[in-house]
């Protein structure tokens, strides 16, 4: 399947069973005024400091009384009580409040929360683009800052694992670069071409993959019938594999803030999605971001 629309998303979770969301140090209005908007879609346990969770959601205009608050032990790491609530059935994914996101992943990659999936965690935008006919997967453009070919390997697989999960078979992946050639002075077309052969092995998830390739070739047939590019996918690849995290966050916020796109966003490599947006993003990036991980959380 094919998802074209952050719409057709929330329509997909609506007819599902609802899921919950462990807010990790819920004592955080921007985070909090997320979960109440998305009441539509998930249900929410608040874990932190209760006194201070109850104060501001008294200050959003609501009864504390009306959401669960679990208070975070003395001397335990607040993404390890959230985890807790994983194993037990009580939750199915994470949601980043007021902690910092290296904090954050200290605790769910520590031993004691039974988090940890892969060696590697990495981020995904989920990017919904005015002219384009499907959601672009791109990645990574919020943690990985200069992946190594073994690191872009885990990335690749992390998202493949998470398509999967979401309904796709066989992804397109184009490993974006400047140009199209292999060239021993830019280190990430060597890349792509290591990473195109261990796909071709049946190394990494089964996807189309091709690189090294430009974001003019990936997205338009004519640009690449011009360049002689032969390509099976150009204008209809599902992923954006970038070569480092400031190539993925300047394509990213180009998207959004110069198209006028839509987008939500992701950590991926641990057992459960963990929802993960900046103080300034918009309440819709904010329910899209909930509405995703709530369709993939379907748990080891």
């Amino acid at each position: 399947m094919t998802l074209k629309n952050f719409t057709e998303l929330v329509d997909r979770v609506k007819s599902c069973p609802r899921k919950t969301v462990a807010l990790v140090c819920a004592d955080d209005e921007n985070a909090l005024d997320a979960i109440i908007r998305a009441g539509d879609i998930v249900d929410a346990v608040l874990v932190g400091d209760t006194k201070l969770i109850a104060e501001k959601l008294r200050n959003l205009g609501q009864n504390p009384a009306s959401f669960r608050m679990v208070q975070v032990p003395e001397g335990q790491h607040p993404a390890v009580t959230a985890a807790k609530l994983i194993h037990d059935g009580e939750a199915d994914f994470l949601m980043k409040g007021r902690i910092s996101t290296g904090d954050l992943l200290k605790g769910v990659l520590s031993g004691e929360s039974r988090l940890r999936k892969y060696g590697l965690m990495s981020h995904v935008s989920i990017q919904e683009v005015p002219g384009y006919h499907k959601l672009i997967f791109l990645t990574d453009s919020g943690m990985c800052i200069n992946p190594d070919v073994e690191q872009k390997k885990q990335i690749l697989i992390n998202v493949l694992d998470f398509m999967k999960r979401l309904g796709y078979k066989k992804p397109a992946v184009a490993a974006l670069c400047a140009i199209e050639t292999v060239n021993p002075n830019m280190s990430e077309t060597i890349d792509a071409q290591v990473l195109k052969k261990m796909v071709a092995a049946g190394i990494i998830g089964d996807c189309e993959f091709e690189g090294p390739i430009s974001y003019d070739v990936a997205m338009m047939p004519e640009a690449a019938r011009i360049k002689g590019y032969n390509s099976l996918n150009s204008g209809n690849f599902d992923v954006f594999l970038v070569p480092n995290l400031l190539a993925g966050n300047l394509l990213g916020k180009s998207l959004v803030y110069t198209l006028k796109g839509k987008m939500a966003g992701l950590i991926l490599g641990a057992k459960v999605p963990i929802v993960l947006t900046s103080r300034s993003s918009t309440s819709e990036e904010k329910y899209n971001s909930l509405a995703i991980a709530a369709s993939v959380s379907t748990g080891d």
